[in-house]
C-alpha cells in the first residue's frame, strides 16, 4: 500500500492542475445537482420492532388520516392569584383568545377549553389545543407570528399565558455558531503547531472543500434515497473534523521529509506513502464505526451513519490527492518562515515536548498506568446508574414559554398529564369490540399509578378503539416506566377474557421503548465495531496485543465520558456551570453516538501515533526508542488534532438546547480522556512494560494476514532512498511563494 500511495502522491504533485480541476469539477457537479434537486423531506422517526411503533402503525392503518403529522400548540391559561378561569372576565378573555388562535390560515382547529372541559380541578388553569393542517417544519413565519400575537393579546387581559407543542419547535439547530467557533480555534491551533499561515490554512481549505462535496452530494441524493434534512448533520461535523486531521498529518509528514533534504515531489510522495497509509486505515476504522450504526435498527440513524461514512471517505481521498496537489503549487509555503527566508531546510532531530514526555512515561510506566486506569475507572463508575430517556420540555430553561407551560400543566393537572399513554385496542377478533374496549379501559383504569382514562374513540369500522391513560407520575419518572411495563404484563389475562388485543404507544411509551432497544443494541454494536476494528488493526500493526490494548483503552475512555455525563446531566453536579436548569435521563441515542463517533476518532489517534512507533521499530530501533521516536514525530500533531476536536465539540455546550449541550459535553470529554489520558499516557506505559512482546504475532497468524506495509518499509528499500535529495522523476518548476 505504501508504494501505491507513494506513486499517487507523486502523480498528484506532478499533475496538480489536473487534480485541482477534477476536484473543482466534482464540487461544481454535485453543487449543481444539489441546487436542482427537490427539497429534502422531513423524515418521520420510526423504530421497527418496538410495540409503540406497531401500535402507531395500526392507528395509521385503521384511522386513515387521523394520525397525520400536523403541528400542534397547547396554550395554557392561568388565572391571576386566587381567581378562577371560569370567572366571567377571565372566561371571556380565554374564549376571545381561542377565537383568535383559530383564525390562522394554516390552523385546522382550536378547541375551546370550556367545551372540551380541559380545566383543572381547582379552576386555576385551563388549556386550549391548536391543531395545524401542516407539520411543524412546514409552518410559515406568518403562522408562528399569528400564534405569538394571539398569546400576547391574551396576556394583556391579565392572564398568565404560556404555550408548548411542536408548533413552537424550531429546526434551525445550533445555527452554525459552534462550527464557526470550532474552525476559528482550529485555525489558531494549526498556526501555533506549524508556525506558517499556509500550513495552517491548507488543512482548513481542503477540509472545507471535502465538506462542500459531501454535503452537496447528500442534498443532491436526498430525494432519490429518502434522506431527511437531519441526515447531513453528523456528516458535516465529522467531515470537518477528520478532514482537518487527515490533511494535518499529511502536511506534517511532508514538512518532516523536506527537513531531511528531500525534494518537494519526493517529499509529497513519501508523505502520501507513509502518513497517507495511516490516513487510509484510520478512515476505515471511522467508516466501520459509522456503518455499524445499522446494527441498532433505527433507519434514520443508519442513514446518518452511512452519510457520515461517505463524508469520511471523501476526506481520505482529498488528503491523498488534493493535499499533495496543493503542495505542488506552493511547495515551500508550508515550511517555517525561517526555512523560507534562509532557503535552508534543516532536520530537527533533537528533543521536543513529545520526547521529554515519552521518556518521563518510560521511566515510570507503572505509576502512570495505574494513575490513568484508576482515574478513568473512577470517572466511569457513575455510568452504572445510567438512565436513558428522551428529555422534553421539562429539560428546557425556565426562560422558555415551553418549560413554563409544562410546569403549569403539571401543577394544575398532575405531573403525568404532560405524558399521557395511548392505548390502541384491536377488536377484530372480539365478538363485541365496543364491549371489549370498555372492559380493557376499565381494567387499565384500575391499575395502580393511573389517574384517569379517557372515553374510547372508535374507527368507522367499529373494530378498533383508541383511548388515553394519564399516569400519576411525570413522563421521565422511573415509576411511569414501571407502569407501562405493568399494563403490558397484564395484557395476556385481559386479552383472553375479552378476545381483543391492545398495545401501548404515545410519546412517553415510545421514549421508553427506544431507550430499551438502544440499551439492548449497545453490546452487539460494540461487539461488531470493536471486533472489526481489532482485525483491521491486526493488519496495520501486525501485533496481537496492540489492537487489544487500543480497544480496551477506547472502552475505558467512553465509559469515563458516559460517567461524567451522568454526573452532570443526570445527577446535577456542576450542572449550573453549563446552564443546565433541569436534570433527568440521558438522551437515548447518546451512548450510541458517543461510541460511534469517539471510536473512530480514538482509532485515528491510535493509528497516527502507534504507526510511527511501529515504523521506527521495523527500521531497527529498540521498543523504548521506538516509543520515543513515535512521540517525537507525532505527539505534537496528535495533540493539535485532539485540541481541534475538543474545540469543535465544546462549542456546542454554549447552545440553549439541553440535548445539544449533552452531546457537545460528552464528545469533548471523551476526546479529552482518550487523546490525553489513554493515547498519550496509558499507551506508552503499556508499550514500555511489554517491550518486544508488544509487537509479537503468532507465526500462523503472520502468514494468514495480508501485508499492507503501512510503515513504508518498501519505500526505505528503494535505491533512490539512499540519497535523500534524489528524485527519479522530472519535477516541474514550482510556483513562486
Amino acid at each position: 500500500m505504501a508504494t501505491f500511495l507513494y506513486r499517487v502522491g507523486r502523480l498528484a504533485f506532478r499533475r496538480r492542475w489536473y487534480v485541482a480541476l477534477v476536484w473543482a469539477a466534482v464540487l461544481a457537479a454535485v453543487g449543481l445537482g444539489a441546487l436542482k434537486a427537490p427539497g429534502a423531506a422531513d423524515e418521520e422517526f420510526s423504530m421497527p420492532g418496538i410495540e409503540s411503533q406497531k401500535a402507531f402503525d395500526l392507528m395509521e392503518e385503521r384511522f386513515p388520516g387521523a394520525t397525520a403529522d400536523g403541528a400542534t400548540a397547547r396554550v395554557v391559561f392561568i388565572a391571576p392569584g386566587g381567581e378562577k378561569v371560569t370567572a366571567a372576565g377571565n372566561k371571556q378573555a380565554i374564549e376571545k383568545a381561542v377565537t383568535g388562535l383559530g383564525d390562522g390560515t394554516q390552523v385546522a382547529s382550536a378547541v375551546d377549553p370550556f367545551r372540551a372541559k380541559t380545566i383543572s380541578k381547582d379552576g386555576s388553569t385551563a388549556f386550549a389545543t391548536v391543531t395545524y393542517k401542516v407539520g411543524a417544519n412546514d409552518l410559515t413565519d406568518a403562522s408562528r407570528t399569528h400564534l405569538e400575537r394571539a398569546i400576547d393579546q391574551a396576556r394583556d387581559s391579565g392572564l398568565t399565558v404560556e404555550a408548548g407543542g411542536t408548533a413552537l419547535e424550531s429546526n434551525a439547530g445550533p445555527g452554525g455558531t459552534a462550527e464557526v467557533i470550532g474552525v476559528a480555534i482550529a485555525a489558531v491551533v494549526l498556526l501555533v503547531t506549524f508556525g506558517s499561515l499556509a500550513a495552517a490554512g491548507l488543512p482548513l481549505l481542503t477540509a472545507l472543500i471535502g465538506v462542500g462535496v459531501s454535503m452537496a452530494t447528500i442534498l443532491a441524493l436526498s430525494s432519490a434515497l429518502g434522506l431527511s434534512t437531519t441526515t447531513g448533520t453528523l456528516a458535516m461535523m465529522l467531515g470537518l473534523a477528520v478532514g482537518i486531521d487527515y490533511a494535518l498529518f499529511v502536511v506534517s509528514r511532508y514538512r518532516e521529509e523536506r527537513a531531511k533534504g528531500r525534494a518537494p515531489q519526493e517529499a509529497a510522495g513519501l508523505a502520501a506513502g507513509t502518513a497517507g497509509s495511516a490516513v487510509v486505515f484510520a478512515g476505515l476504522t471511522v467508516v466501520i464505526a459509522l456503518a455499524g450504526l445499522a446494527v441498532v435498527g433505527i433507519p434514520m440513524l443508519t442513514k446518518m451513519g452511512l452519510a457520515a461514512a461517505g463524508a469520511v471517505v471523501v476526506a481520505v481521498l482529498i488528503a491523498l490527492t488534493l493535499v499533495p496537489a496543493l503542495l505542488g503549487f506552493w511547495p515551500n509555503a508550508v515550511l517555517t518562515r525561517r526555512a523560507r527566508k534562509s532557503g535552508r531546510i534543516e532536520e530537527s532531530g533533537g528533543d521536543n515536548g513529545g520526547t521529554r514526555w515519552a521518556r518521563f512515561v518510560l521511566r515510570r510506566p507503572i505509576p502512570v498506568l495505574l494513575l490513568g486506569v484508576v482515574g478513568l475507572g473512577a470517572l466511569a463508575l457513575p455510568a452504572a446508574g445510567l438512565q436513558l430517556g428522551m428529555p422534553g420540555d421539562e429539560a428546557k430553561p425556565t426562560s422558555t414559554t415551553e418549560r413554563r407551560a409544562y410546569d403549569a400543566l403539571a401543577e394544575g393537572f398532575g405531573p403525568g398529564f404532560n405524558g399521557p399513554l395511548t392505548v390502541v385496542v384491536d377488536g377484530k377478533g372480539a365478538a363485541d369490540p365496543k364491549g371489549a374496549a370498555d372492559e380493557i379501559a376499565e381494567e387499565i383504569g384500575a391499575t395502580k399509578g393511573v389517574v384517569s382514562v379517557s372515553p374510547a374513540r372508535f374507527n368507522d369500522a367499529g373494530d378498533t378503539a383508541v383511548f388515553s391513560v394519564v399516569p400519576s407520575t411525570a413522563p421521565t419518572d422511573e415509576k411511569t416506566k414501571n407502569l407501562v411495563t405493568t399494563i403490558r404484563d397484564e395484557r395476556s389475562g385481559i386479552e383472553s377474557g375479552t378476545g381483543a388485543s391492545y398495545e401501548v404507544t404515545g410519546t412517553t411509551a415510545m421514549n421508553i421503548d427506544i431507550a430499551q432497544k438502544v440499551q439492548a443494541a449497545l453490546v452487539p454494536y460494540l461487539t461488531v465495531v470493536v471486533g472489526l476494528a481489532i482485525v483491521l488493526l491486526l493488519v496495520v500493526f501486525r501485533s496481537l496485543l496492540v489492537p487489544l490494548k487500543a480497544a480496551l483503552g477506547f472502552l475505558l475512555s467512553v465509559l469515563a465520558s458516559l460517567g461524567v455525563v451522568v454526573v452532570v446531566f443526570q445527577q446535577g453536579h456542576g450542572a449550573e456551570l453549563l446552564g443546565v436548569e433541569q436534570t433527568g435521563p440521558i438522551m437515548s441515542l447518546m451512548p450510541i453516538f458517543l461510541v460511534g463517533i469517539v471510536f473512530g476518532l480514538a482509532m485515528d489517534y491510535e493509528v497516527f501515533l502507534v504507526s510511527r512507533m511501529r515504523e521506527a521499530y521495523v527500521h531497527g530501533e529498540s521498543p523504548a526508542q521506538a516509543v520515543t521516536s513515535g512521540f517525537r514525530h507525532s505527539a505534537r500533531v496528535v495533540v493539535a488534532a485532539a485540541l481541534i476536536m475538543i474545540a469543535v465539540f465544546a462549542g456546542f455546550i454554549g447552545e440553549s438546547d439541553s440535548m445539544i449541550k449533552m452531546i457537545g459535553f460528552g464528545l469533548a470529554s471523551a476526546v479529552l480522556f482518550d487523546a490525553f489520558v489513554v493515547r498519550m499516557a496509558i499507551v506508552p506505559a503499556v508499550l514500555a512494560l511489554l517491550g518486544h512482546k508488544a509487537w509479537w504475532l503468532p507465526k500462523w497468524l503472520d502468514r494468514v494476514l495480508p501485508r499492507v506495509d503501512v510503515e513504508g518499509e518498501a519505500l526505505a528499500r528503494r535505491p533512490e532512498a539512499r540519497d535523500p535529495a534524489a528524485d527519479t522523476a522530472p519535477e516541474p518548476e514550482p510556483a513562486r511563494t
